[in-house]
């Protein structure tokens, strides 16, 4: 059994959530009070973690300081500066909120303390849920993401000497985490996604493979809507393990978001939680040590149960199918995992298999000789 720790505190869900109800802080919520009603914290190798709040400078190691102070600012409804000028919308994905750089800092202050942990062996594994907030750039928020504690953490950790690969199997592209190592060799960046020709943010197409030092380095497996688990499952397994195996990283980190699920209201993929767990699982088989963080979903029936089956996951627990009374009575959620799949037709299912093959084949044919495979 694995060492594991989970990072929670109420202090993460204090946000407005009518600032944006799809990415509220009540997946956080659920979550937490989903795996403490299988008593996942109740054995002494899984640790529940208060998140500590980051130091002033962290943001900086990844982001202008033009773009934190800016983000301080807003946060205190102080600003004159024009919040489009980094990419802030009342009417978009990144709405301006009080508090809003205190809870962007303990974010990240949330995934550094995973990381430390980590990488001191305190434990094997642990998971910000919070975190995961792979497309803030260096100067501007998006998709939701005000700091990138993705880019954050792995940063920390290289500056260890520790040597990183990073899986992100959010349905959007992890653009801003490719972009922050995309001309270096020390990390390894692997992302399947939805192919950005049909959603935000447009990018992850298999040529960005990294320039200079980091040719080679940025891979990517774009997927057509409605890839279900069984082509999603076979890219990952043709691509993924033999990358990991030749790049023998110290540490794992993986982006864990949910939305490739087939309720999901923003994507168009169709996983079920049978496929989630089946990643999360096949991560675990080939992580040494692991810092995992949480991501995109955006139905939170299907979060609360994806990552609570992750979870079970890293701490070597398989929670009965039947969700614990208590819970079943506050949130009306009954099964852990998915009662039925999606009923797709056989063009659709085809050509979503055809869409996987050619990205895997154009994968191995511009990666695998990078790296000897």
């Amino acid at each position: 059994m694995k060492r594991a720790a989970f990072i929670y505190g109420e202090e993460l869900t204090r946000r407005d959530s009518r600032v944006d109800e799809v990415f509220g802080p009540t997946r956080l919520q659920y979550t937490y009070e989903l795996l403490k009603a299988y008593r996942a914290f109740d054995s002494p190798d899984s640790l529940l973690v208060a998140p500590e709040d980051a130091d002033e400078s962290a943001p900086l190691s990844f982001h202008t300081r033009e773009y934190v102070t800016a983000v301080k600012s807003f946060s205190k409804g102080k600003s004159k500066i024009d919040p489009a000028r980094f990419n802030f919308s009342q009417m978009g994905d990144n709405p301006i909120y009080p508090g809003m750089y205190e809870l962007s800092t303990l974010v990240v202050g949330a995934s550094l303390q995973a990381a430390e942990m980590v990488s001191e062996g305190d434990v094997d594994v642990a998971f910000n849920c919070s975190g995961g907030l792979h497309h803030a750039a260096p100067s501007h928020a998006s998709g939701f993401c005000v700091f990138n504690d993705v880019v954050i953490a792995i940063e920390s950790l290289l500056a260890k000497g520790i040597r990183i690969a990073y899986i992100d199997i959010d349905a959007h592209h992890g653009d801003g985490v490719q972009e922050a190592f995309y001309s270096s060799d020390r990390v390894l960046t692997v992302s399947l996604h939805e192919s950005g020709r049909y959603l935000f943010p447009g990018s992850g197409d298999v040529k960005e493979v990294g320039v200079g030092a980091g040719e080679g380095y940025s891979v990517n497996i774009p997927l057509a809507p409605f890839t279900d688990d069984e082509v999603y499952l076979w890219a990952y397994d043709q691509v993924v393990p033999a990358l990991i195996e030749g790049f023998k990283p110290d540490i794992l980190v993986t982006q864990l978001g949910s939305d490739t699920h087939h309720l999901d209201p923003l994507t168009q993929l169709s996983l079920t939680t049978e496929g989630y767990d089946g990643l999360v699982s096949r991560m675990s088989q080939v992580a040494k040590r692991w810092l995992a963080l949480g991501g995109g979903g955006y139905e939170p029936s299907v979060v609360v149960r994806c990552w609570t089956l992750a979870y079970g996951v890293m701490v070597g627990r398989d929670w009965p199918d039947e969700i614990p009374a208590e819970y079943r009575e506050q949130y009306g959620l009954r099964k852990l995992r998915d009662v039925n799949k999606p009923q797709l037709d056989s063009k659709v299912k085809e050509r979503a298999r055809s869409f996987a093959a050619e990205s895997v084949a154009e994968v191995k044919r511009r990666i695998f000789p990078r790296h000897g495979l």
